[in-house]
Parts: structure tokens; C-alpha cells; sequence
């Protein structure tokens, strides 16, 4: 849950603090309240923004250079450079340092900037002067607005301080420039009428068309600096309170799936109560932000270094911390509110967290593009265990859809679609209809026994990894579950849970089947299926290395803490238990071992207990006689 920051202003410098950054801290906010009245008084033109950033931070010159049409940036304004050269100056995108940040969205801070191996010489600028550089680039949405660059006659490093306070104006001029009616920016021209395809992977399988609905791109923020941060922090605690009790209602209301919804929306708070950021939220409304601008700043800056880390988990909570920050800025006004319904539409995000999915389902979207996920992510798992379409698609769909316009959504040809022509249309809906005519006939077998035309008769089960799945079993008629994957639920949850929490999902899923067979493999981790923490350690073949059994027998606690709970949740009702990507006869039976320690310690014990085996790995084919005398069954 996020946490309240506290809302007292701290208006005495911090007197551990070395002079020369306490200097610097009072220049940034001397600049801010300079901006701040600047905009009050409408005389926040860009010449005004260079010379008010020029003399407080300070700087010997700095150069506003914005994007236009055909992939170029043009100096805007200046001070400290040849005025003759607004206008005039332009680079392309890539093109010297200003195009190498236009280019990258990342800034650079350069201590001798005319020795950098792209540097780009510009003689009507009248830049010879000046060594060290610090470019950032004016970015909103992640479309590129523009670049703003300082520069010093010595050579050095622009301090921490300064590069946060550039950023700061940085974001300041972004706003400026969306707002101002784009007639300045380059222009879509015609191709937003166009069709469109982006490609991508799938994260859910199916086919869906409809309406779009692109959400998440931020509004422009109306008040972006203030003068009173008191009332800000006020604010900003009613937000944090307000978004609190919103995602309490969810993870307490009727969610599908029930509790199975409920475990990832609580990992999922497990991040919010962790957030950090918030603090520096509070220092950012000290420094004279409103509360929108502020969180919008940190927020900002956390996406830039959470795209930087190599770890596929942490950059998934990107998606969580996301979330978070939408739900804070509809709280405080700064972002527009979900529709009541979204009934058969297409949602369209950069990210999305469990929260929001979870949300939009109930809000009946038909299908769901994401610009950043993965397939082992919580979205990507929900959207399967609820049975919605899912894309993860190139960059750039958000920017390009228009809210209602006509979108297909292919996960299974791995193509979104927008403004299909036609006859495509078409294809695309004769494929649909031909799909629910076949729905409907296999419907009219569902009742009926599976029975081979020699009179065998044959069990059709799931194979499920989420509570959420199991009303497939009445929907379906299935004769029980072939295979619980009992990892998908610690994956979502983004960890193991302990041995209660373990035994309640257990005892719900049986609840569930009513008593019907299902047969619960123990965790499958490893290779690509990898918790927080954990590497494949440089393992030159993970699929076929340390991974599911092994690990478990590497580390026994895990195992028997996983068997424990299992036995619990039988309570007493008889278990059919196997054990994945066995290797030998001499894995299976160490694994065995565990399991019979564990039920004679365990009361009631389960009315009949089973265990078996997956045979998965090749070599096991070859040992099957010595298998099958241990083994009560065997799953292929």
C-alpha cells in the first residue's frame, strides 16, 4: 500500500550537507520559484526559460532546441550562443551530441563535449568556447519534444543536483510544448488514417475485434509549479489515502477466480508498501512541484532505471509501479478517469499491472496490447488464466491509435491491427464465426462420455495453474485436472508462499474439483520459469539443467514445505502428487522419500495417496521398467 509521506516541509537546510551542494540545492529552488512566476505571469516563453536557467544553476550557455517535422531539431532558443542561429541551426535525429540524447531518450553530461567522437561542429552557433555539456532530452509519452543543452567554459561534470534540476525544466518544457497546440511539433499528417500492423509476441492466446481503446497517455498537467507545498503535501496524502482505500476495495470485492486474484493483487501491494519513491516526491514538492508534476518527476526517472536493469522480474514490476503511479494521479486529478464500461473494446497500454487487468475484466474489454511485458509476467498470466487475448506489440501503437478506432487483435498470427481495410475485416470475421459455430457444436459433446470406438473408455482433464482457471471445469465438463502447475501461482505472486498459505490454495482447488481427480505437480522452477533472486547461473542449457526436481532436492526445505502443504490440504481426502523433469529412477525415489516423511508426520492423512512421475526427460525412457515398479503413475 503506498505510504503517506509525512506532511511536514523541512525549510532549514540539512547541515550534513557539504556547502557546495546546499549552494546548489538553493539555486534549484531559486530557479523553480523564478519558473514558477515566470508561468504565473505568462512570460515563460523559451528565451525567458534559457536565461532563467542560465543565471540560477548556473551556466554559461544553454540552447532549446525543438523537434520538427522530417526527423529534425532546431535551435529555438538560446543564451550564452549566437541569437542569429535560432531558427537556423538545425540536426538531424543521431546527428551530434543534441541528436546522439533526441536519438537515445538518455541524457549525457560531458566534461569536454568538443572532443566527444560525435560532436557535431556548427559554426553560426559560436560555441567554441565552452567544454563541459549536459544535454537531457524533453520527452512526453516517450515521444521525443525537443533537447535542452547547458554548457561551461571549464571542463567538468555537471553535479547530481543540477542534472535533477535539468530534468526538472526539462519536464517543465515538455508540458509547455504539448500544450502548445502542437503547431510547433511535427505534424502526423495523413498516416493516422492509415491501417496499421505491429507485430509482437503473445502473452494469452485467442482472436478478438473491436473498438479500440488506447489509455495511459498522460494529459498535459495544468498547474506544474507552486508556491505553497504545504497544501501540496495535504494533497498528496488525500491521493495517497484515496488510492489506498480504491485498491483495498478491490482486492476485498468479487474478483473472478476469488482468492487466486486476491494472492497476486497482495503481492502486487507488497510492492506498493515498498514504494520509496514516495519520499522523494516529497522532496520534489519542497523544491516547488505540484503534486502532480512531482510525481510525474519521480516517476519519470524511476521507468528510466528500471529499463536499464537486466533482470526480467525487476523490469516487470515496472509495470506494477506503473499501476500504482496511474492510480495516484487519477486520485489526484492529473489523469483521466477508466470508463464505467469498455464492453467488447480492445485496451491498448504501455504496461499494465494485476490491479489494472484485473479492473478493465470488469469492465469487459475483449482483448488486451501491451507495449511492455512478458510472458512469465502477472499480466501475461492473468490474461491466460482469464481467458482474454493478449499482445505484447511494438513501440509506438499507443501514439498511433485513436480511442474507438476499428482494431483487430491476432494472438495467434501475433499481429495487432489498426484501421483494418475491408476485405481484412472481413477474412477476420468469417474466421471468427467459423470459431463460435465450433464452439457451439464441441459444446453439444460436452456431456456426453469419451468413450473409444472399442469401448475404452478415456478421461479428458485440464491442465490449469490458477484458481482463476477452474471454472473451466464445469464450463467444459472435464473428468478432473490432469496437471495442477502449482509454480504459476508463486511466479504471479512474484514468490513461494509459506506452508498455510500454500495449503488454503490446495484445499480450494479440491473444493473445487468435488472430487473429481487432480493431480498437483510440484514446482517447475528454473529455465525461464525463475523467481526473484534467482539466475540460471550461466547454465549453458537451462530447460535440461538445475531446474524443477533438482531444485528441490538441492534445496529439500522448499520441497517439503510444498509436500507438507499439500498433505494439509488434502485434509484427509485422497492426493494424487507427481514430480516434474525427473532424470533417474534414483531422483524420483529421494523425492518419494520426502513425500513419505512428510505424511507420517501429517494428520489426517489423505484417504489415498498417489505419486508419480512427469517423463519429460529422454533419458528416463530408458529406465522405465525401474519407474514403473515405484511409480503408482506416470504423466507423458
Amino acid at each position: 500500500m503506498l505510504k503517506s509521506p509525512s506532511p511536514e516541509i523541512e525549510t532549514k537546510p540539512d547541515t550534513k550537507l557539504k556547502p557546495k551542494r546546499r549552494r546548489r540545492i538553493r539555486d534549484a529552488r531559486k530557479l523553480f520559484a523564478r519558473l514558477r512566476a515566470a508561468l504565473a505571469s505568462g512570460a515563460a516563453s523559451l528565451p525567458d526559460i534559457a536565461l532563467l536557467v542560465a543565471q540560477e544553476l548556473p551556466a554559461d550557455a544553454v540552447a532549446i532546441y525543438v523537434a520538427r517535422a522530417g526527423e529534425f531539431l532546431e535551435l529555438a532558443a538560446t543564451y550564452g550562443l549566437n541569437v542569429n542561429a535560432v531558427g537556423r541551426t538545425r540536426l538531424r535525429i543521431g546527428e551530434g551530441i543534441i541528436g546522439i540524447v533526441a536519438s537515445s531518450g538518455d541524457a549525457l553530461n560531458l566534461p569536454d563535449a568538443q572532443n566527444h567522437p560525435r560532436f557535431a561542429y556548427k559554426s553560426e552557433i559560436g560555441e567554441e568556447p565552452f567544454a563541459s555539456m549536459l544535454a537531457m532530452p524533453v520527452k512526453r509519452a516517450g515521444r521525443i519534444l525537443g533537447v535542452i543543452a547547458l554548457q561551461n567554459r571549464q571542463p567538468r561534470l555537471f553535479a547530481p543536483v543540477e542534472v535533477e534540476s535539468v530534468a526538472t525544466v526539462a519536464m517543465l518544457l515538455a508540458e509547455i510544448l504539448s500544450g502548445a497546440g502542437a503547431t510547433n511539433l511535427p505534424e502526423e499528417g495523413l498516416g493516422d488514417s492509415l491501417p496499421r500492423r505491429y507485430a509482437g509476441h503473445v502473452l494469452s492466446p485467442g482472436i478478438a475485434r473491436g473498438p479500440i481503446l488506447p489509455y495511459g497517455a498522460a494529459p498535459p498537467i495544468k498547474q506544474l509549479l507552486t508556491d505553497d507545498p504545504d497544501a501540496e503535501l495535504v494533497r498528496l496524502n488525500k491521493a495517497v489515502d484515496k488510492a489506498n482505500k480504491n485498491l483495498d476495495g478491490l482486492i476485498s470485492g468479487s474478483l473472478p477466480g476469488g482468492n487466486a486474484s486476491r494472492d497476486v493483487l497482495e503481492a502486487y501491494r507488497m510492492v506498493a508498501q515498498s514504494a520509496g519513491w514516495l519520499s522523494r516526491v516529497k522532496e520534489a514538492i519542497n523544491d516547488g512541484l505540484t503534486a502532480e508534476t512531482a510525481v510525474d518527476k519521480i516517476s519519470r526517472d524511476l521507468r528510466e532505471r528500471m529499463r536499464k536493469i537486466a533482470d526480467p522480474y525487476l523490469r516487470e514490476r515496472l509495470a506494477d509501479i506503473e499501476d500504482m503511479i496511474g492510480r495516484l494521479m487519477v486520485a489526484l486529478g492529473g489523469a483521466a478517469a477508466k470508463p464505467e464500461r469498455a464492453d467488447g473494446m480492445l485496451l491498448l497500454v504501455r504496461r499494465l499491472g494485476p490491479a489494472d487487468l484485473l479492473d478493465w475484466h470488469s469492465r469487459g474489454i475483449a482483448g488486451i496490447a501491451i507495449e511492455e511485458a512478458s510472458p512469465s509476467g502477472h499480466a501475461a498470466i492473468l490474461a491466460r488464466a482469464l481467458g482474454l487475448p493478449a499482445l505484447q506489440v511494438d513501440r509506438g501503437a499507443v501514439e498511433a491509435a485513436h480511442e474507438g478506432d476499428e482494431a483487430i487483435l491476432d494472438a495467434e498470427g501475433v499481429t495487432l491491427i489498426l484501421r483494418p481495410e475491408p476485405e481484412v475485416v472481413q477474412v477476420y470475421d468469417r474466421a471468427l464465426a467459423a470459431r463460435s459455430v465450433r464452439a457451439a457444436a464441441l459444446a453439444a459433446y460436452r456431456d456426453i462420455p469419451a468413450i473409444t470406438q472399442d469401448g475404452t473408455a478415456v478421461s479428458l482433464m485440464l491442465n490449469v495453474g490458477l484458481a482463476l482457471e477452474l471454472d473451466q471445469l464445469e464450463r467444459t465438463g472435464a473428468d478432473g485436472i490432469g496437471l495442477y502447475r502449482t509454480e504459476i501461482a508463486a511466479l504471479a505472486a512474484g514468490g513461494l508462499p509459506d506452508v498455510a498459505a500454500q495449503a488454503a490454495e490446495y484445499a480450494r482447488v479440491l473444493d473445487r474439483a468435488k472430487g473429481r481427480r487432480v493431480q498437483f505437480r510440484t514446482l517447475d522452477l528454473g529455465a525461464d520459469k525463475l523467481l526473484p533472486g534467482e539466475t540460471n547461473a550461466g547454465e549453458e542449457n537451462p530447460a535440461m539443467g538445475w531446474r524443477s526436481l533438482r531444485v528441490g532436492l538441492d534445496r529439500p526445505a522448499i520441497l517439503r514445505r510444498q509436500l507438507r502443504a499439500l498433505l494439509l490440504g488434502a485434509q484427509g481426502r485422497p492426493l494424487s502428487i507427481m514430480f516434474p523433469m525427473v532424470a533417474t529412477v534414483e531422483e524420483f525415489r529421494a523425492a518419494r522419500d520426502l513425500l513419505d516423511a512428510e505424511a507420517a508426520r501429517v494428520r489426517p492423512a489423505p484417504e489415498h495417496l498417489e505419486c508419480g512421475s512427469m517423463i519429460e526427460v529422454p533419458s528416463l525412457l530408458f529406465q522405465l521398467p525401474g519407474l514403473l515398479a515405484e511409480a503408482d503413475f506416470v504423466s507423458v
